[in-house]
């Protein structure tokens, strides 16, 4: 049996996100018929307002309503720090911590080139052009711990080391509370790899 086209179209909209397939869009589409019709009404605006009203810091990349970013208008925050993440998600991570108070630089992704994603494609020309007024001292590379995401650190610490800048990796290793005996040998040897003195 077919859903009526209203319905089948809700289903449609809620599969283009990632990670919803065929039976989680129409538990959602279902869900929303039984709302209240000011809270979908409210959904809907907050969805649209959203696209319509969210851009990138023409500074860091970060998503942001003001251009340029509150982080990058803050004076308070270190201006010789500069922290780079693959996207605006990891930039929310890192500020929930409250312990790095320097200035970010978005990527929007990560080199891959199985993909067809160079370093052109994502955003480390505008990274290399923030560098040119010799005010950062130091990149910390916090890139995912995948292929990619260490493909991509190297590649940056490969183009900013001669400049002189500082080019730091962010420790991997094992989880607070984690078990050795569960851990894989990747993480292991990088938790090795990134060990430090008591």
């Amino acid at each position: 049996m077919q859903y009526p086209a209203p319905i089948s179209k809700l289903i449609d909209g809620f599969m283009k996100l990632p990670g919803i397939g065929p039976k989680t869009a129409s538990r959602l589409a279902f869900y929303v018929l039984d709302m209240k019709e000011d809270d979908v009404l409210d959904f809907a605006k907050a969805l649209v307002n959203a696209k319509r009203d969210l851009t990138y810091c023409s500074v860091c990349h970060h998503i942001t309503d003001t251009d340029p970013c509150r982080i990058c208008e803050d004076k308070q925050r270190d201006q010789t720090v500069l922290c780079v993440v693959q996207d605006s998600k990891d930039v929310m991570a890192m500020e929930k911590m409250r312990e790095y108070h320097g200035l970010y630089h978005v990527l929007h992704g990560e080199i891959s080139p199985m993909e067809g994603i160079g370093p052109e494609d994502i955003k480390i020309p505008e990274l290399l052009k923030r560098l040119q007024d010799d005010t950062v001292t130091e990149i910390i590379v916090a890139t995912n711990p995948t292929i990619e995401g260490e493909a991509t650190a190297m590649y940056i610490s490969r183009l900013v080391k001669p400049t002189g800048i500082k080019v730091t990796r962010i420790a991997h290793g094992l989880p607070v509370g984690g078990d050795l005996e569960y851990a894989d040998e990747v993480t292991l040897s990088r938790a090795i790899e990134g060990r430090r003195e008591l």
